[in-house]
């Protein structure tokens, strides 16, 4: 019941901090680097979803997991991406453009893709899959707390900096939380499933680290907008994909589908941070 309740709250929490952070600039900034910004959303929204889908035909997962990989794969980028873009020396300001546009518009790519994939890899096992339902809970819990969060800085003025610091903070507890809470209740799945589900991710996600940069150099954006779509495509809004498989699912508790989520959650910093210095690197020499 705790994680019933706890999950969308604490994910609604999240989504406003992530609004918090931004400001009306951000989203004007699409009009002052549009190949960025465009390459960013499209890797993004077209690209993952592809990688994860030629990675399932490679590596022979359950139905549920590998239904649980393509949720996961729906998701935008983390709250946390924007710090990691900053590590690695990527372009910050991009980070945060490319967070805010693809996570509003996840309120209608997360429902229809979900959508397809159930029928593709679940079947006639598929639960019964209300993508209009989906779409409104997401708007509530996602879209909402981002509009209240942006508006919200903005009546803040002069104190938004100390407060967007306490509110990060706070939104990254939560998180942790919540993967926490969402591998401590599968654990014994998640033993069992380890082996399969672990390659499967790590590979994902260093695919995607490599291929965001790659597309980046290749249409000739600079190194920092590398690092920073790479960022982008490799940290997962973990929360996201958990809170879609119990709306999926319809159960108590939280279901299978979400158990490449609640791993991804962890696996993801243990790759891209690595992953950061690497990049870091190379760019050095470039």
């Amino acid at each position: 019941m705790l994680l019933e309740v706890g999950l969308p709250l604490s994910l609604a929490f999240i989504m406003f901090s992530l609004g918090f952070g931004l400001t009306f600039a951000d989203f004007a900034r699409v009009l002052t680097m549009p190949r960025a910004v465009v390459a960013g959303v499209a890797l993004q929204v077209l690209a993952i979803p592809a990688v994860a889908y030629l990675m399932l035909m490679v590596f022979d997962l359950p139905p549920a997991l590998a239904f649980g990989v393509m949720i996961l794969s729906f998701c935008p980028g983390g709250v946390t991406s924007n710090i990691l873009t900053k590590l690695g020396g990527g372009s910050v300001a991009l980070s945060i453009t490319l967070t805010a546009v693809v996570s509003l518009l996840s309120v209608l790519t997360v429902p229809a893709l979900v959508g397809w994939a159930g029928v593709t890899f679940l079947g006639a096992a598929a639960p019964e899959i209300d993508v209009l339902s989906i779409g409104l809970t997401m708007f509530a819990i996602t879209a909402v707390p981002v509009l209240i969060g942006l508006f919200s800085r903005r009546q803040s003025g002069g104190k938004a900096a100390r407060a967007e610091k306490v509110i990060s903070l706070l939104a990254m507890v939560l998180f942790l939380l919540i993967v926490v809470a969402a591998i401590a209740t599968n654990w014994a799945l998640i033993v069992e499933n380890i082996g399969t589900l672990g390659p499967v991710l790590v590979a994902i996600n260093v695919v995607l680290l490599v291929l965001g940069v790659a597309v980046a150099r290749g249409l000739g954006l600079s190194g920092g907008e590398g690092i920073c779509i790479s960022v982008e495509m490799g940290v997962q809004n973990a929360t996201l994909g958990i809170t879609v498989a119990g709306l999926v699912a319809q159960t108590a508790g939280l279901p299978e589908y979400a158990l490449p989520s609640a791993l991804y959650g962890i696996t993801m910093y243990l790759v891209t941070i690595p992953g950061l210095f690497v990049l870091r690197a190379l760019f050095a020499k470039a």
